[in-house]
C-alpha cells in the first residue's frame, strides 16, 4: 500500500475523490443536530444544538441510541427514530442549502474529468432527500454509497473501501473529504489521503486525527493537484 506520507508529498493527482455527505456537501449538521437535541431532551435527556455537534456530528444513529438509552435508562421508543427523520426532513425541505462552493468544484471535477462520488454515515433514504433539496442528487446518480450497506460504520474503513472497490479504484489512489472525527478517522484507516472540510479553521480534532483543513470548498483543486 501506498505510504500517506509518500502521497502528500508527491501531491499526486488522485483517481477518485470521495465526499462525505451531511457537513460536506450539504450544510445539514446544524439543522439535523437541533432538531436531535430537541427530541432527545423530549426524552429526558436535556442537551443542546451544540452538545450533539460534539459528540453526535459523524455518527452512525446506532451509537445515539444506546447514549440515550444509557442516559435516560429507558428503551427509546419504537418510532422515535422513523419521528426524527420525519420531523428532520420537514425542515431540510424548507432551510437545507448545499454548502458554499460545492457545486462550483463539482462543475471543475467534471471539467477535470476527475471521478468522485459520495460516502456517507447516513442512509440511502435521508441522502435522497438532502441531495435532491439542495439540487446535487443528479450530480452523484448511482454513486451515492451508505454506511448501511457494510458491516461497521465510521471510524472503521468499511465504508470507503465500499465505495472505491464499486467505483473500481484503489484505496490509495483516492481522498476522502469530511467534517468529523470519525470520517477522518475510518478514511485514515482505510489508506486514503483525507482533508478535514472546517469553515471555522477552528476544530483542532480534524488535525489531531490526521486530515489535512481546508476551509473553503474551492481551496480543494489547488490541493489535488488539478
Amino acid at each position: 500500500m501506498t505510504s500517506d506520507k509518500s502521497f502528500g508529498e508527491r501531491q499526486q493527482i488522485p483517481d477518485l475523490v470521495i465526499f462525505d455527505c451531511d457537513g460536506v456537501l450539504v450544510d445539514s449538521e446544524t439543522i439535523a443536530n437541533a432538531v436531535m437535541a430537541e427530541e432527545i431532551t423530549a426524552l429526558g435527556w436535556p442537551v443542546s444544538t451544540d452538545y450533539c455537534l460534539r459528540h453526535f456530528k459523524g455518527s452512525h444513529l446506532d451509537s445515539v441510541l444506546a447514549a440515550i438509552e444509557e442516559k435516560t435508562g429507558q428503551p427509546v421508543p419504537g418510532n422515535w427514530l422513523s419521528d426524527l427523520r420525519a420531523r428532520t426532513d420537514v425542515v431540510f425541505e424548507r432551510d437545507l442549502q448545499a454548502i458554499p462552493g460545492v457545486h462550483e468544484l463539482l462543475d471543475l471535477l467534471v471539467e477535470q474529468g476527475m471521478p468522485h462520488c459520495v460516502a456517507s454515515q447516513g442512509p440511502q433514504q435521508k441522502m435522497a432527500v438532502t441531495l435532491k433539496v439542495t439540487g446535487l442528487q443528479p450530480r452523484f446518480e448511482g454513486r451515492i454509497f451508505s454506511a448501511y450497506e457494510v458491516e461497521r460504520g465510521k471510524p472503521h474503513p468499511d465504508l470507503f473501501l465500499h465505495a472505491a472497490r464499486s467505483m473500481g479504484h484503489e484505496p490509495a489512489r483516492c481522498v476522502v473529504v469530511e467534517d468529523s472525527p470519525l470520517g477522518v478517522q475510518a478514511a485514515r484507516a482505510a489508506g486514503m489521503r483525507v482533508f478535514g472540510y472546517d469553515p471555522t479553521g477552528h476544530d483542532t480534532r480534524l488535525v489531531r486525527d490526521g486530515a489535512e483543513i481546508i476551509t473553503d470548498m474551492m481551496a480543494l483543486p489547488a490541493q489535488l493537484g488539478l
